[in-house]
C-alpha cells in the first residue's frame, strides 16, 4: 500500500533515471519513518535508536543529491513535514492504527503518485495530461513541479481504495464484531461502487470486487476463526487488482 501508488505514477508516465531514484528513495523514507516511529513509541529506548538513525543518514546521503539536483522537489516538503509530525505525534500517543492514524499514512503513500508522475519521461517532455493553468513551459522548464492530472486522478483513486482497505482490515481484526465498523466499511465500498461505475466499467467492476469481499470475510470471520494471513492475503489480492486497475483506466480518465 506503501508503495504501490507510487509505482502507479511512474508506470504511467513513463520511467526514467530520476522518477526511479526517487522511488528508491521513497522507500527509504517509509523505511526512515517506519523505524523513527517505533523509537519515538518506545520513548526512545536505545534498542530502536540505531535503526532509525542508520535509515536516517543512508536516506540523507542518497537524498541530498537528489533535491541539489531537482530542487523543485521541495514544493512537496510542507505537505510531508506536517504527515511526518501527525504520524510521530500518532507513534508518541500509540494511536498509529487509528483512522486518523492510518488516514496520515494514506495521504503520504496516495501523493506520492503525483510526485513520481510529475517526474514521468512523459510529463517532462511535455506530452501527458497537464493540471489546468500549468502552460507547457513550465513543463519544459521544470522551473515548477508539474502536476499531471493522471497523477492526480491515480492518487484519489487510490486514497478512496486503500481508506476502504483500512475500514475492511478493521472489521477482520481490531474491530472484529463491530456492527460500527461494519456498517462505515460496507457504506463506504458501496459509494465505490456507485463513484466507480459512473467513471469507468473497470472501476465499477473492480470496487464489486471489494464489496464483495467487505461483506463475505467479516460474516465468514463471525462464524469461523480466521488467522490474520487470510485477510493479509486477500488484501494483496485486493491491491495487485486496484493498481491494475487504475493503471488502465487513469488515462482515459485523465484525457
Amino acid at each position: 500500500m506503501a508503495l504501490l501508488p507510487a509505482i502507479a505514477g511512474i508506470a504511467l508516465t513513463g520511467a526514467n533515471p530520476t522518477n526511479l531514484w526517487l522511488l528508491g528513495l521513497w522507500l527509504l523514507c517509509y523505511c526512515t519513518q517506519f523505524t523513527a516511529a517505533r523509537w519515538v513509541k518506545s520513548r526512545f529506548r536505545k534498542r530502536y535508536r540505531l535503526p532509525a538513525l542508520v535509515y536516517g543518514a543512508v536516506l540523507v546521503v542518497l537524498g541530498v543529491p537528489f533535491v541539489v539536483m531537482h530542487p523543485h522537489v521541495l514544493i512537496w516538503a510542507p505537505l510531508y513535514v506536517v504527515l511526518l509530525a501527525l504520524s510521530m505525534l500518532a507513534a508518541w500517543r500509540r494511536q498509529e492504527r487509528t483512522l486518523w492514524g492510518n488516514g496520515v499514512a494514506i495521504v503520504a503513500a496516495c501523493a506520492m503518485a503525483v510526485v513520481t508522475a510529475s517526474f514521468g519521461a512523459d510529463v517532462v517532455a511535455g506530452v501527458m495530461p497537464m493540471s489546468e493553468g500549468a502552460p507547457l513551459e513550465q513543463y519544459l522548464t521544470n522551473v515548477y513541479p508539474p502536476f499531471p492530472r493522471i497523477g492526480v486522478l491515480a492518487a484519489l483513486l487510490f486514497a478512496v481504495t486503500q481508506f476502504g482497505s483500512v475500514l475492511f482490515v478493521k472489521t477482520m481484526i481490531r474491530e472484529r464484531g463491530s456492527v460500527p465498523y461494519l456498517v462505515a466499511s460496507i457504506t463506504w465500498h458501496v459509494g465505490m461502487v456507485i463513484g466507480g461505475f459512473v467513471l469507468s466499467p473497470a472501476l465499477g467492476g473492480t470496487a464489486l470486487v471489494l464489496l464483495a469481499r467487505a461483506v463475505a470475510l467479516p460474516l465468514i470471520a463471525n462464524k469461523f476463526t480466521l488467522k490474520p494471513i487470510v485477510p493479509g492475503l486477500i488484501e494483496l489480492f485486493a491491491s495487485l487488482l486496484t493498481f491494475a486497475t487504475i493503471i488502465m483506466s487513469v488515462p482515459w480518465l485523465a484525457i
